[in-house]
């Protein structure tokens, strides 16, 4: 049996007694005597009851346990002693009130202690009653009690998204998911991949082709992805030399300066650029200037050959129906890192302003190696006027500007044990900070707590699929065959 304890204000307790099946994560309907209004609430925490003089009947058991036995117990007191040891006090969290069937958010009803009726949601209950599966959907895996967790597409598109957890938790592997859901609904993806974990998406854990093979374009700056200066345009440009290689405002004057005078002249090239800075009188703005010059010459991005250049457009021209644009950014050093990201980013936001793009998903894999470079704030803030909507992937929470968090849509929290790291998941406005401090220390690996939009704002514990593909990122051992048990 349960019963109303405490209720002080979005949190009550619950007294279990005789102890019921009730695990953290759980959900618990509280409805009145009528059923016309309820509440669902979330076990969050659970605690004996302290019960006064329970202390004294344990210790009195222990040190008598030896002639316990040849006791008679006439008044049959013993099991009715051990049941009121084990009560439990249930910490909830109410999530949504439920009146006439339908969910509100008007959670100014108080249920009565002694008439309300308090019994457990299954997972399949819970998930009809949230009203989170839509056509198509996204399969993300399955509950604790074995109901299969799903949400539609439109969860996802137009959000901000957050995945992050510790090292080994299964950050990569729910994001790789994501992906491969978006790509086979004819969602268009840009990629930023640190470990080279992507790039074979489009085969078999076999080594064969999948059928994700042509829609998985792996492109390798400096490589088989070049541009023109002329493409790349002045404001990107701008933005590359100011936002990572920090020129001064006085030395960007000069740059357009150059690039006007060049333009005069017709097409402008990256070699022209160079001996236009080389000519610039002043030797300090020369040598500053000159600087940021080599360092984009060396990350080979840049080409004045129009045979070998490519554009953004033209490889999303080549994904039918869905794909992803995969920057391999793997053994780059930081330096060429930020400045591939600068440019993608850069030119993305100007394509998407003129129309020329449709809407990308964007995912930024292991984020805090470059996100302090960029500026990520000025995007997440007009995404949705921009059509770009990201995801950040990343083991290190507080590398994230908290503006983001509190921006953010959806949140996939894997295990983390850190209380600093889940003091700063906390700050995202769609959860509480108990609730993460409590439930997500105890998560197994490849189970995340699913927060926000994604989910109707009730958290969800999910075991997330594995994936049929060959998906890298495993942890690599010296001891192989120890860890294959």
């Amino acid at each position: 049996m349960m019963q109303i304890y405490k209720l002080d204000g979005n949190n009550i307790d619950i007294v279990s007694c005789p102890p019921q099946d009730v695990r953290k994560g759980d959900y618990l309907m509280i409805e009145d005597s009528n059923a016309d209004r309820g509440l669902i609430v979330q076990v969050v925490n659970i605690s004996y009851a302290n019960v006064p003089g329970i202390l004294e009947d344990i210790l009195r058991g222990t040190s008598t346990e030896e002639i316990r036995g040849n006791d008679i117990d006439v008044l049959r007191l013993t099991s009715f002693m051990d049941m009121i040891k084990d009560a439990k006090i249930l910490n909830c969290k109410i999530r949504r009130a439920l009146v006439r069937g339908k969910l509100n958010y008007d959670l100014s009803w108080t249920p009565s202690r002694s008439t309300s009726r308090i019994i457990k949601l299954s997972d399949q209950e819970l998930l009809k009653i949230a009203n989170i599966y839509r056509n198509p959907a996204i399969i993300f895996g399955t509950s604790k009690g074995g109901a299969t967790v799903s949400a539609g597409i439109s969860a996802i598109d137009g959000t901000l998204n957050i995945v992050t957890g510790k090292k080994g938790s299964g950050k990569s592997h729910l994001s790789k998911l994501l992906v491969l859901s978006l790509i086979s609904h004819g969602g268009i993806c840009v990629i930023f991949d640190i470990n080279g974990e992507y790039t074979n998406l489009g085969y078999t854990e076999n080594g064969n082709e999948s059928d994700f093979h042509d829609k998985i374009l792996d492109l390798c700056p400096g490589n088989n992805f070049k541009v023109t200066l002329n493409y790349a345009g002045l404001g990107v440009l701008l933005d590359i030399v100011s936002t990572v290689l920090n020129l001064p405002t006085t030395s960007t004057w000069e740059i357009r300066r150059i690039w006007r005078t060049l333009g005069k002249n017709g097409y402008i090239s990256f070699k022209k650029l160079g001996e236009a800075i080389y000519s610039i009188p002043n030797n300090y703005v020369r040598d500053a200037i000159l600087r940021r010059y080599e360092s984009l010459r060396s990350t080979n991005l840049f080409t004045d050959n129009t045979k070998e250049a490519v554009t953004i457009e033209k490889c999303v021209s080549k994904l039918k129906n869905g794909g992803a644009l995969v920057f391999n950014l793997r053994e780059m050093p930081s330096s060429f890192r930020s400045i591939i990201v600068e440019f993608v980013l850069s030119k993305l936001c100007r394509l998407l302003e003129k129309r020329v793009m449709n809407a990308v998903f964007l995912i930024a894999e292991e984020a805090h190696l470059y996100i302090k470079e960029t500026y990520w704030e000025d995007i997440v803030t007009r995404m949705r006027h921009l059509g770009m909507f990201a995801t950040f992937i990343t083991n290190q929470p507080d590398s994230i500007d908290e503006s983001v968090y509190r921006q953010a849509d959806n949140i996939f929290l894997f295990n983390f044990t850190n209380e600093n790291d889940l003091n700063t998941v906390s700050k995202a406005t769609m959860i509480d900070v108990e609730t993460i401090n409590i439930i997500a220390k105890e998560l197994p690996p490849h189970h995340c707590l699913i927060l926000g939009k994604v989910v109707n704002d009730f958290p969800i514990i999910s075991k997330v699929n594995r994936l049929k593909v060959k998906t890298m990122g495993h942890t690599r051992f010296f001891f192989t065959e120890l860890h294959k048990s």
